[in-house]
């Protein structure tokens, strides 16, 4: 449903930003950016800058942080899914959002941090993730909504990394993007099937899409004016389209979904642009946004929670895994002496 509105040309895309003054080698630094000029793959074992190690760190390890905490609020339904079907979806579709964590923490420690680094900054609270994740499940119908709108959202921020100039990461993606395909059509067709029921199901749609969605407007991050890192990740190559521009394609492409379905989106400023051929919208609260990713949502405090007692929980999980692998290891060596 998303990916066809993407016809940026990478080379379009690159060029727009200069190179910005390093403190690096400069011979190394100008094989680098020669590279990314180029539209070339920077591997794990390539020099790169130390500032371009640690963004990629930070945008993969919050990445990661989202999926595994992204598994929170849905997986609360699983046992409360109204039918065989819905609940092995969701089952499903819980268990993909655990392997894109792998992937991308994978991903992560290519670049020389480790894992469990990563997931005591997620634990202690210094590490960030999607603010969406830290909002109340409160019926079915939420769950539909953030496969349709927060999956949909996902795809839209995900689609261009798979053209990322960091190889592992834009590897990674592209597997991660064809399941997140699978779980916004799925969220899509539970709620085409709502809104074919009874008048309390057509409010239970609606009344989760007016909940969740400026909430989705704001996953694409701040206004590029006040976003000043995307600029230079535009110019490695990490980031291909500015937050506004995202946040427009989605909602081009979103609106005629709406029709579809027969809600209303809740915003009185959403109009076509015959001018601009976009729609216009209205303001999103940054506050509320800033105030969520802060740690002062609704939900932050239990999905924190949530998450580092299903960690502690799974120690002995850990610990059986690293014995098994250490005595396979030695009868391995037995075997090849």
């Amino acid at each position: 449903m998303y990916t066809q509105s993407f016809n940026v040309p990478d080379d379009a895309v690159l060029k727009q930003v200069k190179p910005v003054a390093s403190t690096e080698p400069p011979e190394l630094m100008a094989r680098f950016d020669a590279r990314i000029d180029a539209d070339g793959r920077i591997e794990p074992q390539d020099w790169m800058p130390e500032a371009y190690r640690k963004t990629l760190v930070r945008q993969i390890s919050q990445h990661a942080h989202s999926e595994i905490v992204g598994m929170l609020p849905e997986g609360n339904w699983i046992s409360r899914a109204p039918s065989l079907k819905r609940k092995a979806i969701l089952i499903a579709k819980v268990q993909d959002e655990g392997g894109h964590g792998l992937y991308l923490y994978s991903a992560a420690e290519t670049l020389g941090v480790a894992r469990g680094d990563l997931l005591d900054a997620l634990h202690s609270g210094k590490a960030k993730y999607s603010s969406i994740f830290n909002y109340p499940t409160l019926n079915w119908a939420d769950v539909g909504v953030i496969g349709w709108l927060v999956d949909g959202a996902a795809i839209m921020n995900q689609i261009p990394l798979c053209r990322c100039s960091y190889g592992p990461y834009a590897r990674a993606m592209v597997r991660v993007c064809k399941e997140e395909s699978f779980h916004q059509r799925q969220g899509y067709e539970a709620l085409l099937v709502m809104m074919k029921g009874n008048q309390a199901q057509k409010d239970m749609v609606q009344d989760a899409v007016n909940r969740y969605w400026w909430k989705c407007l704001a996953m694409f991050g701040p206004p590029d004016a006040d976003s000043p890192n995307s600029v230079q990740g535009m110019r490695w190559g990490i980031k291909r389209i500015s937050n506004d521009d995202l946040r427009q394609k989605f909602i081009d492409a979103t609106v005629p979904q709406a029709k579809v379905l027969g809600i209303t989106l809740p915003d009185p400023d959403l109009k076509w642009n015959e001018a601009r051929q976009h729609y216009d919208y209205g303001q999103i609260d940054w506050t509320e946004f800033w105030n969520t990713v802060n740690g002062n949502g609704p939900c932050n405090k239990e999905r924190l929670a949530t998450r580092v007692k299903a960690h502690n929980d799974g120690a002995w999980v850990r610990d059986a895994a690293l014995a098994h692998a250490r005595k396979q290891q030695q009868r391995n060596m037995k075997e090849a002496a």
